[in-house]
């Protein structure tokens, strides 16, 4: 089964995708797409590898995602993907717009193919304010139409707020 957990900061997405990963039974491997360029993001990073089990195995890759989840997939394995909008903005700052579609056009066709359990995690950013200048929108606008592609592409798609699963398409957890 593939999954799509959304949730706002904080919302506990990133606690509920990796209770379901070790619930799955399966060898899970988690793939960070973060670039812990700052302290904050450092203590993020420390936070979440402290929280995993240390029999996970971990893949860092902040761009080539589709090529990693490829690389990874199988039958009776459990990829663990945090977090599609990291992914997203390391696209954007590369500046290439070719390859942030080619990178998007890969992941949204492999996800069908994939074989195992997939749980892929995101920023629900869409339930604000617009934000201020081109690029702040381009992200929120961007991010948007890749998680309606993605969810759609997914069998089970979750909201996570205050901690609490809400459903949206798909078996209960």
């Amino acid at each position: 089964m593939h999954s799509l957990i959304l949730g706002g900061a904080r919302s506990g997405k990133s606690r509920l995708a990796e209770q379901l990963a070790e619930a799955s039974g399966l060898p899970v491997t988690y793939i960070a797409t973060s670039q812990p360029l700052d302290g904050e993001m450092n203590e993020r990073v420390r936070l979440h590898r402290e929280r995993r089990p240390a029999h996970w195995g971990l893949v860092e890759e902040p761009v080539a995602l589709a090529a990693v989840l490829h690389a990874e997939a199988g039958e009776g394995r459990c990829l663990l993907v945090d977090c599609l909008t990291l992914w997203l903005t390391n696209l954007l700052m590369l500046e290439d717009d070719q390859r942030l579609a080619q990178e998007r056009d890969a992941l949204l066709a492999s996800l069908a193919q994939l074989p195992g359990t997939i749980i892929l995690v995101s920023n629900e950013t869409g339930l604000g304010v617009v934000p201020m200048g081109e690029l702040t929108r381009r992200y929120v606008d961007l991010a948007g139409t890749l998680h309606q592609a993605v969810a759609e592409r997914c069998q089970r798609v979750v909201l996570t707020v205050a901690g609490l699963p809400l459903m949206l398409k798909g078996p209960a957890l």
